[in-house]
């Protein structure tokens, strides 16, 4: 049994190893993402953002998304991954379910995310949950690779 639960200081290395696994794998490793992956409370939780793991019957984290707050109820899906060894279970799905369910707590007024037309399988389940295409670049956008930009439109 899958569960999904909110950041504890035992995962944060897993927050690192598992964006960087993806990251390495599809794109390049940037300074920022070294800097984010390895101080969430700092770059996300500080600012009202959440961090989200999918955790196993191990108590191993094999998952993770974070919420980050950019301003006035505009919130990134952000550092979304799953363990290789775990894809296409549906931990993504639950991650995502989870993250727009901690949106919704926040009573945030946006969501938006940046991603990459390479990563099709994402886009997919992006899309699937209502988040919806934008021009992009995203305005202020700081990922070089990111080509697709959108936002989500509530149920």
């Amino acid at each position: 049994m899958i569960r999904i639960v909110d950041f504890d200081p035992r995962w944060r290395a897993d927050f690192a190893r598992l964006n960087i696994d993806w990251l390495e794998r599809w794109f390049v490793v940037e300074a920022i993402d070294r800097e984010v992956l390895s101080d969430p409370e700092t770059h996300i939780l500080a600012d009202g953002g959440r961090v989200l793991f999918a955790i196993d019957e191990g108590d191993r984290a094999i998952g993770t998304v974070a919420l980050k707050h950019e301003g006035e109820g505009v919130y990134e899906l952000t550092k979304m991954a799953v363990d290789p060894a775990f894809q296409g279970r549906g931990i993504g799905r639950l991650l995502m379910d989870g993250a727009l369910h901690a949106y919704r707590t926040l009573e945030g007024r946006e969501l938006f995310l940046e991603s990459s037309s390479k990563l099709a399988p994402a886009l997919a389940l992006y899309e699937s949950v209502g988040f919806r295409h934008r021009p992009a670049p995203r305005p202020g956008s700081h990922y070089a690779p990111a080509d697709v930009y959108m936002v989500w439109e509530s149920d």
